[in-house]
């Protein structure tokens, strides 16, 4: 009887484990209410020197006051060293992308965001925020090698997944903030093309690009 409990259990995990990372699903946000790491370091010289190297913009402190209905009021190191920025300071129009290094669907879609970027910058800016990364070296590969220069912070604490508006239930996640600091939008969707984006800009924050 014993076994069969074991054996039926195993099941349920195994069931569950393969639904919540289909291919092509966002990848869940785990242990943000359980065990954290005691300490991840985003201001290493390794960091620093990959982060200058790939021409990655400095963060940016906002100086507004916080918003109502805007993002949380959350102070985040600046991933790769610089300014640490406290969230609900910050303006928009803006894109705030949150990811992982392990996360499939963020890894395609980071080279997405790059471009919208790259064409639309001056009009709506872009933010990712690594979340709770203990491969602090291979999430900085990884934005290295999506050609990424928008800035990055660091939720080293998984603070997002219980911050709201956000409140992360999987990644990737993109808020939008429009010009009065309010998050208009939050979705944990995977953007897989440029279109689809502009498209979600023109719907959420009212901009045609």
């Amino acid at each position: 009887m014993a076994r069969l409990r074991v054996a039926a259990l195993a099941a349920v995990v195994l069931l569950a484990v393969a639904t919540a990372c289909a291919p092509g699903t966002q990848t869940p946000v785990v242990g943000s209410g359980g065990v954290r790491p005691a300490a991840i370091d985003v201001d290493t010289p390794a960091l620093r020197q990959a982060k200058q190297d790939a021409g990655i913009a400095p963060c940016r402190p906002g100086d507004a006051a916080p918003a109502s209905e805007g993002l949380p009021d959350l102070t985040l190191p600046c991933f790769g060293g610089g300014q640490d920025v406290d969230l609900a300071t910050l303006r928009g129009p803006l894109l705030v992308n949150v990811w992982s290094v392990n996360c499939g669907p963020c890894r395609t879609e980071m080279p997405i965001l790059q471009r919208f970027h790259e064409k639309y910058g001056d009009r709506v800016g872009v933010l990712g925020i690594d979340f709770q990364d203990v491969q602090t070296e291979a999430a900085m590969k990884l934005a290295v090698r999506s050609g990424v220069t928008y800035p990055l912070v660091a939720d080293t604490q998984g603070a997002l997944a219980t911050a709201d508006p956000v409140r992360l239930r999987a990644l990737p996640t993109t808020a939008m903030v429009d010009a009065d600091g309010r998050v208009v939008h939050v979705q944990a969707v995977e953007y897989k093309s440029l279109d689809q984006l502009v498209e979600a800009v023109r719907q959420h924050l009212g901009i045609d690009l």
